[in-house]
């Protein structure tokens, strides 16, 4: 079955203007009602590093769960133990990247140091019964010079489905990804593990989206990653163009192939409008 993934936390994070909690509430909260498998709804890093999510604790104790699963995201430690501390959240999720340059960037440790971080937090998981989620960044190419091809990829791959990692998500963080490329990546990945998930946290732009859905689709990819309005993506991109995947385009695409998504399609709508009344383009901008 495939699973949707709506990713909030991503969309807001790098807005500049704070978000009032209780907005924050009323929005998830919707989305809560409209069906997705899995909602990426904050993080517990520095709220110096990333300041729109430094009430993700205020905002969880306010959620009405349903049957939705909760991921947050963590750089360290302390927000493993954060994570772990709450019960309702189900998925701990961590950037790796196979870009030294970006993985410094973005969590500030290197490859060596986040292989630390993951074989603790994967220990935590276990012990607290939370699901672990490796966001494979930089899985497509990166702009660094960095080196990159298919069989590093690989490697990483090995090296976390030997760690044990529930679900993998392979990330072309700034929208480098082709329709080929998708296919053939996802093919030999999935070749390494029948156990693993493999995901997709795509960027793109808007008249990309409908390919890469259905090269992700053709690929076997059963979890996608989305974000109303496609906001949210990158800032490394130096595109304003390139966002997450749109909800709303990933839904029309799917439907072009024939997929039915388990969604509630009315509180759906109710979520899109919320969204347009949450993000107006003078707050995103």
């Amino acid at each position: 079955m495939l699973k949707l993934i709506e990713c909030p936390r991503d969309a807001m994070q790098g807005i500049d203007t704070f978000i009032p909690t209780n907005l924050k509430v009323k929005y998830i909260n919707q989305l809560l009602k409209v069906g997705f498998d899995t909602i990426d709804f904050g993080s517990f890093v520095s709220p110096k590093a990333i300041p729109q999510m430094r009430d993700t604790e205020e905002v969880l104790s306010k959620l009405d769960k349903r049957n939705t699963n909760l991921l947050a995201i963590v750089a360290n430690q302390k927000g493993v133990d954060k994570v772990c501390s709450f019960s309702e959240i189900d998925y701990l999720g961590y950037p790796f990247s196979i870009s030294e340059t970006f993985q410094l960037r973005n969590t500030n440790k290197s490859i060596a140091e986040s292989k630390v971080l993951l074989e603790q937090i994967k220990a935590s998981c276990d012990k607290y019964d939370k699901k672990m989620v490796v966001y494979l960044s930089m899985g497509f190419g990166n702009p660094y010079g960095d080196e990159y091809s298919n069989e590093i990829v690989a490697k990483y791959t090995e090296y976390l489905i030997e760690l044990g990692v529930e679900v993998i998500s392979l990330s072309d963080t700034i929208g480098s990804s082709d329709p080929m490329q998708i296919i053939d990546l996802f093919s030999e990945l999935k070749s390494l593990s029948n156990k693993v998930e493999f995901g997709a946290h795509l960027h793109s732009r808007a008249d990309q989206i409908p390919e890469k859905v259905k090269a992700l689709i053709d690929a076997g990819c059963n979890r996608i990653d989305t974000a109303f309005g496609g906001l949210g993506g990158c800032p490394m991109a130096q595109d304003d163009l390139v966002g997450n995947l749109a909800t709303e385009s990933v839904i029309t695409s799917l439907k072009h192939l024939g997929i039915v998504t388990p969604l509630d399609m009315k509180e759906f709508s109710v979520a899109q409008k919320m969204y347009n009344e949450i993000f107006p383009t003078n707050l995103i901008q």
